[in-house]
């Protein structure tokens, strides 16, 4: 064999974990090397959604439906401008797009947005492993000519600390309030824009989701995003009608440090609050309650949870590798939506007051539509305040 032909039967990527543990694949988008923790999703559908979704900050994400990419990427299905996610690994090379929306092969896509992946690896078995040990840290890394500094790329992986204790949300929040105004997409027409409004709104931004200030904005509220520092002084200075608590990456204890005192002073001024995710995880803590790190955490768009007041089921979209301990809830805030996959809790609510949150995504992005009524429900809870 001459040098040439070693030369191209040599692996372009590696995933390298902290354990050890070498994974071979074929690179594709950014050069280079980035280290964070690996978990999997389980969506068939909304990749540029999932890529692009700044609660994913700090982690690289393993797609279990092998065949991604083949129907590129476009402007109009992006959640945030700048990429939070560290990597991403495919089963399947990513082939040349076909669909009408496309405007860019995902390969370019990747590289243009500094995101490095990997494809060509038994993502079964990587997910496999996940469920049974956890979500390993580990080093993504791509090289075209295949040359790899074995040692210093399991170095990296093993001395990165990991996410428990990360606060993450000042990597990806904005740095100051905005109006937010354009509304969910339609088929043939794509987004529109609020006309009017009916009540204010003010979200407090942890890396919040385009497609959640637009579905706030197709509810008729004026929409006004603050930075996750934003004091409660601060956030009441608009004069918001209802506080919306969002999604983010991270540890919710870290984040909590100076975000709980926020939420706190927002309950106590008695306007509907709602949260999501990270927004749903630190207002747990605010009530008293705590939260926990998960073996492999909740990562996918079809997630059954059971809204415990209506005895409803519903498939959700999830991204989390945290959760509130249902347990440590106190008296007063109850249990509202809980997990039928491990009975984690997916919701609290606060007795007798508008004050309440989901630990998935409502806006489905990517879908199912399932939750939509939550927002329904803050609106509801709003204009009942109101008369």
């Amino acid at each position: 064999m001459n040098a040439n032909s070693r030369l191209e039967t040599r692996p372009t990527a590696l995933l390298v974990l902290a354990d050890g543990t070498v994974i071979p694949g074929r690179g594709l988008g950014a050069k280079g090397a980035a280290v964070g923790e690996v978990c999997f999703n389980t969506a068939m559908t909304g990749y540029q959604e999932i890529l692009t979704d700044p609660s994913y900050a700090g982690q690289i994400v393993a797609f279990t439906f092998p065949h991604i990419g083949n129907v590129g990427t476009n402007t109009e299905d992006l959640e945030a401008t700048n990429t939070a996610v560290r990597g991403a690994i495919f089963r399947a090379d990513v082939t040349a797009p076909s669909n009408w929306r496309s405007s860019a092969s995902l390969n370019d896509w990747l590289a243009a947005r500094n995101i490095v992946a990997l494809t060509g690896i038994d993502t079964r078995a990587l997910t496999r492993r996940i469920r049974e040990r956890g979500m390993p840290n580990a080093v993504i890394a791509h090289a075209p000519d295949g040359a790899f500094d074995l040692d210093a790329l399991k170095k990296k992986a093993a001395d990165w600390p990991g996410l428990e204790g990360m606060d993450l949300a000042k990597e990806v929040t904005s740095r100051q309030s905005a109006r937010w105004d354009e509304t969910l997409w339609a088929w043939g027409k794509g987004h529109g824009r609020r006309e009017g409004a009916a009540f204010r709104v003010v979200a407090v931004d942890y890396g919040i989701k385009r497609n959640i200030l637009r579905a706030l904005a197709s509810l008729g509220a004026e929409v006004t995003t603050v930075p996750a520092t934003a004091t409660a002084e601060e956030v009441l200075a608009h004069r918001p009608d209802g506080v919306f608590l969002s999604n983010g990456p991270g540890d919710p204890a870290a984040t909590g440090v100076y975000a709980v005192p926020t939420i706190r002073g927002l309950v106590d001024s008695g306007l509907p609050v709602f949260g999501i995710c990270l927004g749903h995880q630190m207002l747990g803590i605010a009530l008293g309650g705590r939260t926990k790190k998960m073996h492999q955490g909740h990562h996918g768009a079809n997630h059954p949870v059971k809204d415990l007041t209506t005895g409803k089921v519903e498939i959700t979209s999830m991204n989390h590798g945290f959760a509130v301990d249902a347990e440590s809830l106190p008296e007063g805030v109850v249990e509202t939506h809980r997990s039928l996959f491990d009975g984690s809790n997916c919701g609290l609510a606060v007795e007798g007051r508008p004050v309440f949150s989901v630990q998935y995504h409502p806006e489905a992005s990517p879908g199912p539509h399932d939750s939509h009524y939550l927002f329904e429900r803050f609106r509801a809870a709003i204009l009942a305040r109101a008369s």
